[in-house]
């Protein structure tokens, strides 16, 4: 029986078995694939002091993270809400002596205080990898290569990647479109929403071809260096070009210029992950500095809840479970453990192995399908 205490608050929810055996599969062929490309994994605390994980990226707000005093301290704690800060800081810290470039991964939990309309979780289990230590088309195009491979490594099917310029309004506004900084931020806000007369009003006029160089790379990235205006974007277009050329056929590669959600600590490079059944982006990245040590880094973060909805209930992890009645032989039935087998013992003579989920029974040294 379920009464009011039993609840959970909003936003928060219990992984059953199935779903949580899911999680587990997927989140260790994310990280096998990760180290496959040589990202080591680290495993930063789920609380630390706010001012830290608020201070070595920008864009990380503070009010969406639950926080409270530390009783030994008396400063504010938090509970982290992006783990690639804590990866900042590690790198700027523990480990600023290790050789460049450093490659790390991670795995874990992450909240929020309120979750926003698109995604009602405020709990996520956020998995990810950075480049540290360099700012290049090389380091960038590695951060999409290792993401779609970590996506395919878990049964992401039909991959999509959407390419964007999170700081192409800053680098036109300063010669070749120039504007004053009220101005940039009315032009972020209208392109943001795609509105062509909220752009015109808002002195944007001259932004307005960004709105239309959207769609297929091709397509798209041959339309914004037809409006680049005196060459200002010239190494982005040939960085993007650059890189949608690793990427060769195993995703679909788009752009869209002045997409901007999710890109608040990236500077000249950012894209999104897609797959097919997921109903939103399975993760995003690009490339950005961690503040304090002002060292550039590139990388990217997946998360799980979007990566199980393109998994699909076909890809859940079912493996054949063998009852074992009670009286059974241990040193078989450690054997048969050892080769791949899922075992269920008996603890007394009326369990059912086909309501306990088995496939199949030990008999005496057999092995039997029910």
């Amino acid at each position: 029986m379920t009464t009011q205490d039993d609840l959970l608050p909003v936003g928060l929810e219990d992984a059953l078995p199935e779903r949580a055996r899911t999680m587990t599969t997927s989140m260790r062929a994310v990280l096998d694939a990760m180290d496959a490309h040589g990202y080591d994994r680290v495993r930063p605390p789920l609380v630390e002091f706010e001012h830290s994980l608020a201070g070595r990226m920008d864009g990380v707000a503070t009010r969406r993270m639950i926080r409270f005093t530390d009783p030994d301290s008396l400063r504010t704690l938090a509970l982290r809400s992006d783990i690639t800060v804590q990866v900042g800081r590690i790198a700027a810290t523990v480990m600023a002596a290790a050789p460049r470039p450093l490659r790390l991964c991670y795995a874990g939990d992450v909240a929020l205080l309120s979750a926003d309309q698109l995604d009602p979780a405020r709990q996520r289990l956020q998995m990810g990898a950075e480049l540290i230590g360099t700012d290049s088309v090389a380091a960038a195009s590695e951060a999409v290569s290792v993401a779609i491979d970590a996506l395919s490594a878990a049964g992401v099917t039909n991959i999509s990647i959407d390419f964007t310029l999170p700081d192409v309004v800053d680098t036109l506004a300063q010669e070749a479109m120039p504007l004053g900084a009220e101005q940039r931020d009315a032009v972020r806000r209208e392109l943001d929403t795609k509105d062509a007369g909220g752009l015109r009003d808002a002195g944007g006029e001259a932004y307005l071809p960004l709105l239309y160089a959207t769609g297929p790379f091709d397509t798209a990235i041959a339309k914004l260096a037809a409006i680049d205006a005196g060459g200002a974007l010239a190494s982005r277009i040939a960085g993007l070009r650059e890189i949608a050329a690793t990427i060769g056929d195993r995703a679909r590669v788009t752009l869209d210029p002045t997409e901007r959600h999710g890109f608040e600590y990236q500077s000249w490079f950012g894209f999104t992950l897609y797959g097919e059944g997921a109903r939103r982006a399975l993760g995003r990245g690009g490339t950005y500095t961690i503040k304090g040590s002002d060292e550039a880094a590139t990388g990217f973060s997946l998360y799980m809840d979007p990566l199980l909805d393109a998994l699909g209930a076909a890809n859940a992890d079912r493996r054949e479970t063998l009852f074992l009645p009670l009286g059974h032989d241990r040193a078989n039935a450690a054997r048969l453990r050892a080769i791949g087998w899922r075992t269920v013992a008996a603890v007394s003579a009326s369990d059912d192995p086909r309501a306990l989920g088995c496939s199949h029974v030990l008999d005496e040294s057999d092995v039997k399908p029910l």
